[in-house]
């Protein structure tokens, strides 16, 4: 493998971005350049860590090259579903060697919420969690099963947090936005009242939950006194969910359908708040890429998602935090989810590496996107940053 010497780069690292030089060889950093390394010329750009995407519902290899993802945590939504350990160890090594896709296995015997599937052994299968998918699991007594099993595992459960018996049948949350369009709509305490739940049941028997996105102030709330009382409770978000509120239902487009629903612009001022605070751990896509056949409806029988890989990362610097803390939500953060090690540029670590431009300005079109569909909200938005170049492991990952 061809050894690497970063130069004039502004080297992103857990204590801040500056100037400087990064070495790679053998596939990993290391503190010294070898002697017939290659020389890479940043221009002064930013050279930072790939990005570790936690939650996918498609693997779209395009996407994540443009968007600067070299790893990705899988949800177990698939056809057939993650719930079984000969379909996990495939999903682990379709991608390789420039792709890591890391199972995040189906807590449940086909996600529906009953029966506990053989955790253990799509552990040994390369599982690295296990999560209950789009749906809530409604039984307090099989969720606390799963969370035990998970711990005596060393799993993290990843949750999609709405109370179904709220939330089923419903496309939109509750307010003037729904009720002026006639849309079915929840209350947005049904997010608030799942995470309570399954926060006490993880409490109590000391596992590790990760809930996929959180969206409302309540939800923030019960995160962060959580966090206090040294719960074991991480959580994420879109930048679609920090940056749109359900104003841009307005129309009725079916871009905005999303799971969970675009909030209020009080619960998105909170979502904010929580990420300048804190209390966000992970920035995720959400990638859920959908075509024309499942868009181009009514919006209530329109498929919720969007086509999210390649606007994460200039979506997110448009948030305005330092570059470091921005990264560690990216890269570092869903990492230390998943139990893998990547996502710094410490000594040792995987070369795993973007080249960014902080400062191209470029015009989001879904038309345009090198995604499997370009289901987009930010459908003519103009965006700032652009990956120039990827690296997995050493080796570069071409378009």
């Amino acid at each position: 493998m061809t050894a690497l010497r970063f130069v004039n780069a502004r080297v992103v690292r857990p204590n801040g971005a500056e100037p400087g030089e990064l070495y790679v060889d053998d596939g990993a950093i290391t503190d010294a350049p070898a002697p017939d390394a290659e020389v890479i010329d940043c221009g002064g750009k930013t050279l930072a860590p790939a990005i570790v995407d936690l939650g996918v519902f498609a693997i779209d290899r395009a996407a994540f090259r443009a968007g600067g993802i070299v790893r990705v945590g899988l949800m177990p939504d698939q056809s057939p579903v993650l719930d079984d350990p000969g379909i996990v160890q495939r999903a682990s090594l379709v991608g390789k060697p420039l792709l890591w896709i890391h199972p995040i296995a189906a807590a449940t015997k086909g996600l529906a919420g009953s029966d506990l599937a053989e955790m253990a052994i799509m552990k040994d299968a390369g599982a690295r969690a296990v999560s209950t998918g789009r749906a809530w699991i409604a039984d307090s007594g099989v969720m606390r099963k799963v969370l035990a099993y998970a711990r005596d595992l060393d799993l993290v459960v990843i949750i999609h947090a709405e109370d179904g018996g709220l939330t089923d049948g419903k496309v939109a949350t509750e307010g003037e936005t729904a009720t002026r369009l006639g849309l079915a709509a929840a209350p947005s305490i049904a997010e608030a009242l799942a995470i309570a739940r399954d926060v006490a049941l993880a409490e109590d028997t000391g596992a590790r939950l990760h809930v996929r996105q959180v969206t409302t102030a309540a939800g923030f709330d019960l995160i962060r006194a959580a966090k206090r009382r040294g719960a074991r409770v991480t959580c994420g978000i879109t930048p679609t969910h920090l940056l749109l509120s359900d104003n841009a239902m307005s129309d009725f487009r079916t871009f905005a359908h999303l799971s969970p629903p675009l909030r209020d612009e009080s619960d998105r001022q909170a979502a904010l708040a929580a990420v300048k605070d804190g209390t966000v751990d992970v920035l995720c896509s959400g990638h859920d890429p959908r075509g024309p056949e499942e868009k181009r409806l009514p919006f209530a029988d329109s498929a919720p998602g969007a086509s999210s890989a390649e606007t994460l990362l200039a979506l997110a610097l448009s948030l305005e935090i330092p570059i470091e803390r921005l990264f560690a939500m990216l890269a570092a953060n869903p990492a230390k989810v998943l139990g893998v090690d990547t996502g710094t540029l410490a000594l040792g670590m995987p070369a795993d590496l973007l080249l960014l431009d902080e400062q191209a300005p470029w015009q989001i079109r879904g038309e345009a996107m090198t995604a499997r569909a370009g289901n987009t909200p930010f459908d003519g938005l103009p965006a700032q940053g652009k990956v120039l170049r990827l690296w997995k492991g050493g080796a570069e990952i071409f378009a």
